[in-house]
């Protein structure tokens, strides 16, 4: 008969390994995702609003800094901050789950001087 060993939940790095890239799958895809929605609806509300401005003519100067806001570049800006939002995310939950939680540090020591000298 086979030997069947139960590895523990804190050393099955399988399981761990899993957990991380499942994680930061999803997070990567959903921070683009709302990075996406959000470079099309500040970026493209921009367009509109600098239609309005020039029906208007309240204020030309600001034309060419809104003229700057319609490239594609600052979608795709968007995109690559919400991706790193998610990855960032996803690596500080996955170190957390492959080291621990983080150990508590003691609370500095306040002298009485400088205490009573905040009076």
């Amino acid at each position: 008969m086979a030997d069947t060993q139960i590895i523990p939940p804190q050393h099955d790095l399988d399981a761990k390994w899993d957990a991380c890239l499942d994680l930061t799958v999803r997070r990567f895809v959903y921070s683009s995702s709302a990075g996406a929605f959000a470079g099309l609806l500040f970026f493209n509300f921009l367009r509109y609003l600098n239609l309005w401005l020039r029906l208007s003519q309240i204020v030309n100067v600001f034309y060419h800094t809104i003229q700057s806001f319609w490239s594609p570049v600052t979608r795709w800006a968007s995109i690559a901050f919400g991706a790193g939002v998610g990855i960032g995310s996803a690596y500080a939950e996955c170190s957390r789950l492959f080291d621990g939680p983080p150990t508590k540090l003691p609370l500095p020591k306040v002298s009485k001087t400088v205490a009573q000298g905040s009076e």
